[in-house]
């Protein structure tokens, strides 16, 4: 079954993608007189899987919603575009009335065309979601209600949208929420290949041993930055525990 789902190819998967890199200079983020961030320095690399990382509360759904201009900060924040300007976005959790009759296939036409969705998904825009959603494997959940969705299926969809249109920089907030084995392996495969065309991928993650295995570096960020580098050199157990080992929802097992 995994095999089966993960041969899917992605949305126009024929396309030379070349993804952005990302500078964060002397970043800060305050609420009233609480400070979030704190003189966040460090790189993203164009084509590369970076990982942020970091207990509950220290900030780095606020750093990726600055990224994407949702939250006002102090100091910069830079993505230099080497062609393409498309950036899809996967929020951890989709907050909606579970009693609402949206389908699948309704929430797709929302993302991506401006007439309404009660009037249906328009024929231009059917081939390009029927393949963003064989690539996570919900085609045949098109119908469906999403409220009748699982957790995983509804992460699935979410991914499904920010593939439309194809993303240069693509920016996740915990997207594996939810998901079974089989949709967790998924998510891996599609990474790799959107990576392997170039896109940058801003992944938030809590599973180190999942980070280990696929990020190219790892950033972790509790208000201020704790260390940044590549997972070899910085994922030491002994730095997990002695930082992390009172964040009980934070795995330390590598």
């Amino acid at each position: 079954m995994t095999d089966l789902l993960t041969s899917q190819p992605l949305p126009d998967s024929h396309k030379s993608f070349s993804g952005p890199c990302i500078s964060f200079e002397r970043v800060g983020l305050r609420f009233g007189n609480t400070t979030i961030l704190e003189d966040i320095n460090f790189n993203v690399e164009n084509g590369t899987i970076h990982c942020l990382i970091g207990p509950n509360g220290g900030g780095k759904t606020c750093l990726a919603r600055s990224l994407l201009g949702q939250m006002p900060h102090t100091g910069r924040i830079t993505i230099n575009w080497p062609a393409g300007k498309v950036i899809g976005y996967v929020p951890q959790l989709l907050d909606f009335d579970h009693t609402l009759p949206i389908t699948v296939d309704d929430f797709m036409a929302m993302i991506c065309q401006d007439h309404p969705a009660f009037f249906g998904l328009k024929k231009k825009h059917h081939d390009a979601v029927t393949r963003s959603l064989a690539a996570v494997g919900m085609e045949s959940l098109r119908k469906r209600q999403m409220g009748q969705l699982s957790g995983g299926e509804r992460q699935r969809v979410l991914f499904a949208q920010a593939l439309l249109p194809s993303p240069d920089l693509l920016i996740l907030d915990e997207p594996m929420t939810g998901l079974d084995e089989v949709g967790s392996s998924l998510f891996e495969d599609m990474l790799i290949k959107l990576k392997n065309n170039g896109v940058t991928i801003f992944w938030i993650h809590h599973d180190l041993k999942q980070v280990k295995k696929m990020a190219d570096f790892v950033t972790c960020v509790n208000r201020k930055i704790l260390f940044s580098g590549s997972p070899a050199d910085v994922l030491t157990a002994d730095r997990i525990l002695n930082v992390l080992s009172r964040e009980q929802a934070f795995p330390v097992n590598l």
